[in-house]
C-alpha cells in the first residue's frame, strides 16, 4: 500500500512582489562592478589612445585608435621595432601620450645620415620596411642612447615631430605606457 505525502498548498505560479529598493540595488551592484572592472582593465592591463598627428602613418592613420599591452614591458624589455605609448618627454605634466616606434635601444648609438638610419657605428643602414617614403636628408645628427632609456622615431619620418625633434630626446624605460598591439576604430588591424 502506498502512502501519499501531503503535498505544499503553496501555488507554484504565484507571482512574487516587485520590491523596488532590490531593483535599484542590483543595478548599482552591476554598474560598480562594470566600473571596476573598467578601471582595472584600463589602468592595468590595456591602454587605448588615439593618434592624433600622421606621424606613424601608413602603420597608424591620423585618428586611428589603438590598444596596447601595459603587460608587455613588465615580464620583457622594449624591443626594437616596437610600436610604444608613452609620456611624451619633454611635458612634465605626463598627461601628453606618444606613439612612436622604438628605435634605439639603452646603450646604443644612433647616427642619422643622408636620410638612413645607423646603429652603433654599423655601416649598413637599418631596414625600415615600415617606412611610407624615403627620408628627406637632413643635417647628420648622432644620438646616444643612456641606459634604461630609448630613442623614438615615427614612421613617418618626413612629418614627424620625434626624438630629433624633442628637447628631451629619450624616453626612460618607467615613462613607456604599453606596446602597441593593435588598431581598433576605424577598423581592427594587428600592427607590426
Amino acid at each position: 500500500m502506498k502512502k501519499h505525502r501531503k503535498r505544499d498548498k503553496a501555488m507554484p505560479n504565484q507571482e512574487k512582489t516587485f520590491n523596488w529598493k532590490e531593483e535599484i540595488i542590483s543595478w548599482i551592484k552591476i554598474i560598480i562592478t562594470a566600473a571596476v572592472i573598467a578601471f582595472v582593465l584600463n589602468n592595468f592591463i590595456i591602454a587605448n589612445s588615439r593618434v592624433p598627428s600622421g606621424s606613424m602613418e601608413q602603420t597608424i592613420m591620423t585618428g586611428d585608435r589603438v590598444i596596447g599591452s601595459r603587460l608587455s614591458y613588465h615580464f620583457s624589455d622594449p624591443k626594437r621595432g616596437d610600436v610604444a605609448i608613452f609620456h611624451f618627454p619633454d611635458d612634465p605634466t605626463e598627461k601628453i601620450y606618444y606613439v612612436k616606434r622604438i628605435i634605439g635601444l639603452p646603450g646604443d648609438t644612433v647616427d642619422i645620415r643622408e636620410g638612413r638610419v645607423y646603429l652603433n657605428n654599423s655601416e649598413t643602414p637599418l631596414d625600415e620596411p615600415y617606412l611610407p617614403e624615403p627620408m628627406i636628408p637632413e643635417p647628420d645628427a648622432h644620438f646616444e642612447v643612456p641606459e634604461d632609456s630609448y630613442f623614438m622615431l615615427g614612421d613617418n619620418r618626413n612629418h614627424s615631430a620625434d626624438a630629433r625633434r624633442w628637447n628631451q630626446k629619450y624616453v626612460k624605460k618607467d615613462k613607456i605606457i604599453a606596446k602597441v598591439l593593435f588598431r581598433y576604430f576605424p577598423s581592427i588591424k594587428k600592427i607590426k
